[in-house]
Formats: C-alpha cells, sequence, structure tokens
C-alpha cells in the first residue's frame, strides 16, 4: 500500500509577499497584473483585455491583506472607495511601477480552480517583463494619471 504526499502549497503568496516587501524596502510602487474571471473583484471597467494592473502600495490601497488564498484591500477608483479580492491563483505578475523590476506567473489554466490551487507557482519558465509607456493614458487606480512623467507602465512579454 503506497503512502500519497500531501500536496506542496504554491509558492506564489509568497513570492509575492517578498516582492511586495522588496518594493516597499526600496520605495518603489507596487503593482500586480491580474487575469480577470467571474472569481476576481476588481472594477469591470478598469479591465482591458481580461487583464487589469492594480497599485498595491500602502498609499493607495487600505487593509490590504497579501494572504495565501487571497489578495484583499480597498481601493478608489474614480474617487469611489471599492473592494478588491483577487485569488493569489490569478495574479500574474508583480513589479515595482518605477523601473519594471519584478517577476510574471503563468496564468491560471482555464477551469482551473482559483483558490487552494496546488500550482508551483514560479516554477514554470515566464518570459521577462518590462515598463512600457501606453500609447493611450487612462487614468489607473492609485491615482497615477496621465499628468505624470511616462504615464502608466504596461507589462509586456519579452521573447
Amino acid at each position: 500500500m503506497s503512502r500519497q504526499e500531501p500536496p506542496v502549497p504554491s509558492t506564489r503568496p509568497y513570492l509575492i509577499r517578498a516582492l511586495y516587501e522588496w518594493c516597499s524596502d526600496n520605495g518603489f510602487s507596487p503593482y500586480i497584473a491580474v487575469h480577470v474571471d467571474a472569481s476576481v473583484q476588481v472594477p469591470a471597467e478598469y479591465v482591458k483585455n481580461g487583464e487589469i494592473v492594480l497599485n498595491v502600495s500602502m498609499d493607495a490601497t487600505n487593509g490590504l491583506r497579501l494572504g495565501n488564498e487571497f489578495i484583499e484591500f480597498k481601493a478608489r477608483f474614480g474617487g469611489v472607495a471599492r473592494d478588491i479580492v483577487v485569488p493569489i491563483s490569478h495574479v500574474i505578475a508583480i513589479y515595482a511601477r518605477e523601473n519594471g523590476q519584478g517577476m510574471a506567473f503563468p496564468a491560471p489554466a482555464p477551469g482551473a480552480a482559483s483558490p487552494g490551487s496546488t500550482d508551483a507557482g514560479a516554477s514554470a519558465p515566464t518570459p521577462p517583463l518590462r515598463a512600457v509607456p501606453p500609447e493611450e493614458s487612462a487614468d489607473p487606480p492609485g491615482g497615477d494619471g496621465p499628468g505624470r512623467p511616462g504615464g502608466r507602465p504596461q507589462l509586456k512579454r519579452v521573447k
């Protein structure tokens, strides 16, 4: 009779917290890119191509909780406070807005369970990321508007 090993927890929440702390300690603004589906609670009007980029700095959030299953906080979008809930499995990148340094993660598989997922987090190779100025400027979460030099960075996969 063989004994099954319990599934190994994902490294993704630990890596997200570590990079969040690195950004904060070095005076950078941590941003997360999120794959949006029905399990993600974000303002739909800010979702583009099934993704949203969120400023998760202490200045842009209230009650930020970086848990093992979810990232939860309150943020203002267009002056209106909103509750944000993002399953950890749907975070596809975390990076510093100022220099684009961070880490990308595999997007969740279609139909995959989001909470409690036991993916290996960063085990699958992902291309590096770099910040790219946007062609069209929008007023992003966190108050960094079009008047800010360089605009809002966007993630672009470099192959």
